[in-house]
This record gives structure tokens, C-alpha cells and sequence, in this order.
């Protein structure tokens, strides 16, 4: 076999597996078996330069600069849909229809509604050509280079396609992939993404496209539009989709009449928070695409669909003031102080107003009547203002200039929603925050001390930076209210406990700005010390892995701050570990190579601590959630119901930690 042919045939292969693990959730190989053929490719295609080939999977991880999106007129317009919200709105519809059609059995394709960005998709001779974002219908972005990243969308399809078509779909951002953005921004100190909608839209407008790879997003298809298209009907067209290569979601349904449309309706606004996406309805299409053309178009919407929402629940009460709160990193959270009100069954009394521009876009001011529903079903968020029952003297929402807590006034970054406090060490929810941040399970670990108590330490002078904490004696401690003898030992004994706590946990507790608990890890394992990356130019932490300028530009302006120096001396005299303790296992194998394990439950052998470390040192991954990915769960006793159901459900092998030992020991 020649090099060509050897290149061709892993990007065959290489597809296949991508389609079979993001479309089909069903992986056949390993991520590390992936990698190495990946590797393998990479190696091949840069050897013979003159096989490049834009749509090889090697090309999806990015890396193309947009700085101005193209504007690009889409070939077949992309409509909006009319929405109904009630089932006499469809029985009134399917009337109309019928008028026009002259009482023909009607079919129907039901389809979820799924919130997202829609999109559409060339593709010639079975090539992915172009995508473009819906824009005013008419014409949109090309957003090509962000889209191709996107591992659900096929680069070449399968099968016997048109040479020609449009497909139509939603970019979504998965409820867990969106959790976890969050969280990481938490970690770092930053305000999280408002909504999955919204985070995925801003994703295809982001200019570096490897930053658009690093975001778990997906897409669905729903609709092709074309030329001489092999199918006469909406249903049959979706069986094709998936048959070339698309993820064209399996829910939807071919429904024989109305009645079938309402179970499928009925089914989905009870089951639809058990999906992994966000749904705000269902959309309903007569299915043969000669009736669709019969029934044709209004100047905004086809006359063939419409969209079924389901309902929010939704709840009014009164606006009755906006405070503001000032994280870590001295980002302003404007909140809504609401009037109690019960929603989808808890007492809301407070939602996030996210910054000024929100404020702005829906002009809420104190007073106001205010709706509010719980925002992807999670979040309570204020959706609009009734202005009916606005009071005549009320008054435009002035969006603060000073810190709420120091008086400092703010600022705000070009290209940023939200203002920031710059009074980094002299305002006291910032250096509160630091501290916690610095305690936390996840940086210092420290036993004994919460969040409150950092508080109490700082109201009584006792602590102004993380450091201080080392200087800390029982007596001191003891005078504090609800401090009693053993409280305060357990908080000495605690801070000096976290004198062991690796160089990595150190990194991540500094608290540098967007440097969340991976980045550090990252960081501590490529400098091996403290001394080696506070000396890094922008250029060298550039070129760490998947460190990019923002991360490596706050990392240098951390270091250059003599304050934060200063403290990083005292914390070294006081013994915190801040090098790599470099520990060679003699014991080490690679017999777990290849496979992904998670640890659920409590164990008698090991600590979950343990049993991960044994994972990794045989050369095995530790998963933090069980997917199709997954090869073991190692469960120990109470081990959580729902993990164990998921287990099952997906096929994955369940082992106790004696049939792990044996695992590691065969041989």
C-alpha cells in the first residue's frame, strides 16, 4: 500500500470512528487508540504535504484566525416558523390546510425543538463546503472554520448523497458541557455563561477556531433543502440524513394524523428534562414534501410547519431593589431583589440580572412588576417588564460607577460584558473570596476553616491575604464568637496540615485570573516550580499546551505585582510546597492502558484518592462521569443509584476493588 492510500484509509477510518462515538454514542475503540492513529495521521500529512486535504479529521481541532465574519446570501431562504401554544391552535391550522388541500389524510413529522443557533450546511460532492449562520434569513456569517470543528458534523458523508444540498440544523451546547464551562469560569474566579442558547451562538463568532474546539458543542439536523433530493417526504429525508453521516435526532416521529401529533406532545413536555439538551417545544411539519409545496409560504413563515411551545411556568411579582456583589476577581453581579414568589416549586427571591447591557436591553427598574421563569428550567431569570403596571414616577435603572463594597470606581475592559472592580487588594469581598478560594477542597483542602470563618478572620483583622493564615495561633482564634477550644486547634492543625498539599493545588489556590484547576496542573507539571514560571514570557507560556495568550498574559501580570510576590515569599518560609515532588513508582505498568475507569462509592482497600492514583500509575484514565467511553466503574458500598442506573444502561462493566486488584496484578 502506497503513502496515499495509508492516509486515505486512516481518515476513513478515523471518520468512522468519529461518527460512531458522536453521533451513533457508541465508541468501538479507546481514546488512546484515537489519539495514537490521529498522531499516526498528523505524522503522515506532514510528511506529504501535497495530500493535504482541508476536511482530513486532523483539521478539526482548529486554529484558523477570523477576524470578520463574510457575509454570504443563503441559496434557499431560511424561514422562521409560526409558534402555537395550545392544541386548538394546531386543530386550527390543520382546518386551514385542509381548505387549501382539499380534506387529504394528513401526515406529519413530529420533531423536538431544540435551542440553539441554526445553521446551514453545504455540501458538495459529499465535501463539506461552506456553513452559514440564519442571520435575517436572507444571508448570515460564514462561520466554515468554527463549524468544521464541531465533531457531530461530518466532513465527507457517506452513502449515496446529492451532489448538491443545504442541510438546516441547531448548534447546541449539551446541559453537561455547559455545567462544566461554568464551572471552570467559577474556579477561575469569572462570571458564568448565562444560558446554553446563547454560549453556543457565541461560540461560532469566536475568531481563534481552537477555541471553538476546546467547546463541547453539537449539532442537529433537521431539514434539507436541494435539488433532485432522493425522498418525497420529511421523515424519509431525516432515515436519509442519518444515513449519510448526520446526527438527525431519533425522537422525532411519524405521526398519521393530529391525535398521534398530541401523544407525541403530551410525551415530550413531561420527558423532555430528562434530555441531554435544552428543548423549548415541538415542531410540526406535514410530511410529503408535494403538500408542502402546495401549501407554500407567508412573506415570514411555511405554511406546512409550525412550532408547538411548550410552556415556561411563569410567574409575576415585584422588582423591590438591585443590589450588587463583587466576586474574586472583583467581577459586578447586579442581582434582582424579588418579592417571594413560588416557582416550579421553590421560593425565588432573587435572579440574576448578569450585567449592565441586560439591565439596559430590558429596561428593568426597581419597582417594576417583573416577569420571571426559571431559565433552562434551572435559573430564575427576569424575562420581561409588565409596563402597564409601571409606576408613572419611575425611573431608568442607573447602572452603578462605584464599588458597592470599596467606593473604587469601576472599570470596564473593551470587549467584556461586565464591570470589575480594580481594587484588587483593598476590596474586602475580593480578598474574602481569594481566601476561600485558597481553602477550598479543590486548591488548599484546608480542615477546619469555611468560608464563614474566613470572614470572621478577616472582620477581625486577623487575616488579609491566604498567607497570613500560617501565622495563625489558638489564641487568637479562641476570642472569636462560636470559637471554642477545639474549633480553633482543629484550624491551626488544619493550615498547617496544608503544608503537604502539592505544588499543582498550590498553583490553582494563588487564584491567578483563568487559571482554573487543569491550567494549573498544566502549569506546575511543565515548570516544575515556582521560581521557573514566574520568570515565563507570554511567548514561552504560549507555547505550553493549550495555554493561550489571555491565560499566559495573566499569569506574567500576576508575577509582575510585587504584592503577590511578596506573598508567595512568605508562603515558601512557612514551608508550602510550591516544586514538583518528582516520585518514581517502581511498581508502574502500562497494563491499564487505554482504558477509562470511574470511582463511585466508598471502599475498604482503598481511598477513592488511592484507587485513582493505581488507575494512573498502571497507565489507565480516571472519568469523571460514566459515557460510552467508559470501560470499568469501580464500585465501592452506597455507591449513587443514578450512576449505577447509567452503568446499566449503557452496557459499562461494574468491578468491586477486589476484581480491580486483580485486574492490575494478572500477570
Amino acid at each position: 500500500m502506497n503513502i496515499q492510500e495509508t492516509i486515505q484509509n486512516l481518515r476513513e477510518e478515523l471518520n468512522q470512528h468519529n461518527h460512531n462515538y458522536y453521533v451513533l454514542d457508541n465508541a468501538t475503540i479507546s481514546d488512546f487508540e484515537f489519539d495514537q492513529k490521529l498522531k499516526q495521521l498528523q505524522e503522515l500529512e506532514n510528511q506529504n504535504p501535497e495530500y493535504f486535504d482541508e476536511n482530513s479529521p486532523t483539521q478539526r481541532v482548529g486554529g484558523t484566525i477570523t477576524k470578520n465574519f463574510k457575509t454570504i446570501p443563503h441559496q434557499y431562504r431560511m424561514y422562521s416558523l409560526d409558534n402555537s401554544y395550545s392544541k386548538e391552535d394546531l386543530i386550527d391550522w390543520e382546518n386551514k390546510m385542509q381548505r387549501v388541500l382539499g380534506n387529504v389524510n394528513l401526515e406529519y413529522t413530529c420533531e423536538l425543538k431544540y435551542d440553539g443557533a441554526s445553521i446551514s450546511i453545504t455540501y458538495e460532492n459529499g465535501k463539506l463546503l461552506r456553513a452559514v449562520t440564519r442571520g435575517d434569513g436572507f444571508q448570515g456569517d460564514d462561520v466554515t472554520n468554527n463549524v468544521k470543528t464541531i465533531k457531530s458534523i461530518p466532513l465527507k458523508l457517506k452513502g449515496n448523497y446529492p451532489e448538491n444540498f443545504d442541510i438546516r440544523g441547531e448548534i447546541v451546547l449539551p446541559f453537561a458541557g455547559f455545567e462544566k464551562m461554568n464551572q471552570e469560569l467559577i474556579e477561575i474566579g469569572e462570571t458564568p455563561y448565562s444560558n446554553p442558547r446563547n454560549t453556543a451562538s457565541g461560540s461560532l463568532k469566536l475568531q481563534d477556531s481552537a477555541e471553538t474546539a476546546k467547546r463541547p458543542l453539537e449539532c442537529l439536523l433537521y431539514f434539507i433543502t436541494g435539488k433532485n433530493l432522493p425522498f418525497n417526504n420529511q421523515f424519509d429525508s431525516l432515515k436519509s440524513a442519518r444515513d449519510w453521516g448526520f446526527k438527525a435526532p431519533k425522537e422525532s416521529k411519524l405521526a398519521k394524523n393530529l391525535d398521534a401529533v398530541f401523544e407525541f406532545i403530551d410525551y415530550w413536555d413531561v420527558h423532555r428534562h430528562q434530555l441531554p439538551y435544552e428543548t423549548d417545544g415541538v415542531v410540526v411539519k406535514v410530511n410529503s414534501f408535494q403538500h408542502q409545496e402546495e401549501l407554500g409560504y407567508t412573506a415570514k413563515s411555511p405554511r406546512w410547519a409550525m412550532a408547538y411551545k411548550f410552556k415556561s411556568e411563569q410567574v409575576f411579582t415585584k422588582l423591590n431593589s438591585i443590589s450588587y456583589q463583587v466576586g474574586r476577581t472583583g467581577s459586578i453581579t447586579p442581582v434582582a431583589n424579588l418579592q417571594p414568589v413560588q416557582l416550579a416549586g421553590t421560593i425565588v427571591k432573587r435572579a440574576s440580572l448578569h450585567n449592565a447591557d441586560q439591565i439596559e436591553k430590558l429596561d428593568i427598574r426597581v419597582n417594576d412588576t417583573v416577569f420571571v421563569e426559571k431559565g433552562g428550567e434551572i435559573i430564575p431569570k427576569i424575562i420581561a417588564v409588565d409596563l402597564e403596571k409601571r409606576p408613572e414616577n419611575s425611573e431608568p435603572t442607573v447602572y452603578i460607577t462605584n464599588c458597592p463594597e470599596c467606593e473604587t470606581l469601576l472599570v470596564r475592559n473593551e470587549g467584556e460584558a461586565n464591570h470589575y472592580c480594580p481594587n484588587f487588594y483593598g476590596c474586602p469581598p475580593q480578598i474574602i473570596g481569594r481566601i476561600q478560594h485558597y481553602i477550598s477542597r479543590k486548591a488548599m483542602d484546608i480542615e477546619g476553616l469555611g468560608g464563614e470563618t474566613v470572614a470572621l478572620l478577616y472582620n477581625n483583622n486577623l487575616v488579609k491575604n491566604y498567607a497570613d493564615l500560617y501565622e495563625l495561633k489558638v489564641s487568637d482564634i479562641l476570642p472569636l464568637e462560636r470559637m471554642a477550644q477545639k474549633s480553633a486547634e482543629n484550624l491551626v492543625n488544619g493550615v498547617e496540615e496544608s503544608k503537604k498539599i502539592p505544588f499543582e493545588n498550590v498553583l490553582f489556590a494563588l487564584g491567578i485570573r483563568f487559571v482554573g484547576e487543569t491550567v494549573a496542573k498544566k502549569l506546575a507539571r511543565h515548570y516544575k516550580n515556582i521560581d521557573n514560571l514566574s520568570k515565563a514570557s507570554v511567548m514561552e507560556l504560549v507555547l505550553v499546551d493549550e495555554i493561550g495568550e489571555r491565560i499566559a498574559q495573566s499569569v506574567v501580570d500576576f508575577f509582575s505585582n510585587h504584592e503577590n510576590v511578596s506573598i508567595i515569599n512568605r508562603l515558601k518560609n512557612f514551608g508550602v510546597q510550591f516544586e514538583i515532588k518528582e516520585v518514581v513508582n517502581l511498581n508502574a505498568t502500562n497494563k491499564l492502558e487505554g482504558k477509562i475507569f470511574v470511582v463511585s462509592g466508598v471502599f475498604e482497600k482503598f481511598s477513592r484518592d488511592d484507587l485513582k492514583k493505581a488507575i494512573e500509575d498502571n497507565g489507565g484514565k480516571v472519568g469523571s462521569s460514566i459515557s460510552s467511553k467508559t470501560d470499568f466503574v469501580i464500585a465501592g458500598e452506597n455507591m449513587g443509584p443514578a450512576k449505577l442506573e447509567k452503568a446499566n444502561q449503557l452496557g459499562v462493566k461494574i468491578i468491586d476493588e477486589s476484581k480491580f486488584l486483580e485486574l492490575i496484578n494478572e500477570n
